[in-house]
């Protein structure tokens, strides 16, 4: 009997585990099956880009896992039982079941409204293509001169700030941050932050929460308002609810509790990887949800299910952060260096050689995806036969 392995989702997490564990695995001893609900692979990571009018290279996952022994299943998972070992799906010809062995959670994260009165009904948000086009849309048809407002000053909300201003340097745009403007940089990153919006004559109203989204502005706290004929929403993510509906421990934000391998720590024939993982990095701090985060946890999981399943010795590879990537329109970027726990140092890249090394780190990430089983060193191992409650339950 093959060894059933699902997985689900196929971002950059759940894509790269999928392919990383066809390299680990002989196919003749695991059977591999990757969900997704859509037939292309979407980087996230340059919605802002698709969103300010740019074009994306199509990059569909039948010809991406073409012959590499992963079965990819079109459809929306609509329940995982974690008890039963099963999850449901629905794709074109209707609603089914999928049995697994060992699953990989990989549903990842979408935009939350913070509960903010309007922001449902009037914001738009990049986290994903549907909303990426639908912003794309309404931006080019809004005539010069009006008033976009882009909330959020994380690294999401400054590149879609600067990539708007820059397409569409006769929109009247600003942004609107809680905190200080880039006060996660370094003094150097924040330096040039400054001037680049400052270049692209960006508005920033700083220590500034946004209590209400209305049809042609936000309204602040203290009962400011700032005219917005476009809001876009860009102050953080929310992850796929499935879990939270599930026997899976998970945190109050439906986060799964996953130890340093990446598997649930109440089912462990269950991984989660990317961010729908509640996992910790450096000084036992949580990762932040970014493609920085997931790729790691995926060849975190990926090699521990190999492992498990051959009888190999587990990954004990710390999950730590080297840089934030950030583009700052097509010719600017910054590159600020951090800690392995995530906090600035001195040391930050800018300008148009900081812009490059973001780019190839987003095409270094799409080509991971798209060449699936190669760069993982090793030969294929055979799993070593025992029961499958044993190889749920094993250490």
């Amino acid at each position: 009997m093959q060894h059933r392995i699902v997985v689900l989702g196929a971002g950059y997490a759940g894509a790269v585990a999928a392919g990383r564990l066809a390299r680990r695995l002989r196919p003749e001893d695991v059977a591999i099956t990757l969900v997704n609900a859509q037939p292309d692979f979407v980087e996230r990571v340059r919605m802002h880009q698709l969103a300010a009018g740019q074009e994306l290279r199509p990059r569909p996952l039948g010809a991406m896992f073409a012959g590499t022994g992963v079965h990819l299943r079109l459809g929306e998972v609509t329940g995982v039982d974690a008890d039963r070992a099963k999850v449901a799906v629905t794709t074109a010809d209707g609603a089914e079941e999928l049995a697994y062995d060992t699953l990989v959670y990989a549903l990842g994260s979408g935009w939350s409204d913070q509960g903010v009165p309007g922001t449902a009904e009037h914001a738009h948000e990049i986290a994903g293509r549907a909303g990426a086009l639908r912003l794309r849309e309404r931006l080019a048809g809004l005539e010069a001169g009006r008033a976009v407002v882009v909330v959020g000053g994380g690294l999401t909300g400054l590149e879609a700030v600067t990539e708007i201003a820059e397409a569409r340097p006769d929109l009247d745009v600003a942004l609107v941050a809680r905190g200080g403007l880039g006060d996660r940089l370094s003094p150097r990153g924040g330096r040039h932050l400054r001037k680049v919006l400052g270049r692209l004559g960006v508005t920033v109203h700083e220590h500034a929460t946004v209590t209400a989204v209305e049809a042609d502005r936000v309204v602040t706290a203290g009962g400011g308002t700032i005219p917005a004929a476009v809001t876009v929403w860009t102050t953080g993510f929310a992850v796929h609810p499935i879990a939270r509906a599930t026997t899976l421990e998970v945190t109050g934000t439906g986060r799964i509790v996953v130890d340093g391998t990446m598997r649930s720590v109440s089912h462990p024939d269950v991984y989660a990887i990317g961010d729908a993982a509640m996992a910790t990095g450096a000084a036992g701090l949580p990762l932040r949800m970014s493609c920085a985060s997931g790729v790691p946890t995926a060849w975190q999981a990926a090699d521990a299910i190999a492992a498990r399943l051959t009888g190999g010795k587990l990954p004990n590879v710390p999950l730590r952060y080297v840089n934030r990537c950030v583009s700052l329109g097509r010719g600017e970027g910054l590159i600020q260096y951090v800690t392995a726990d995530d906090r600035a140092v001195r040391a930050a890249l800018t300008g148009r050689l900081a812009a490059l090394y973001k780019e190839l780190v987003c095409k270094g990430a799409a080509w991971g995806v798209a060449h699936p089983t190669l760069g993982v060193p090793g030969r294929r191992r055979r799993v070593v036969r025992q029961p499958v409650r044993a190889v749920r339950t094993a250490a």
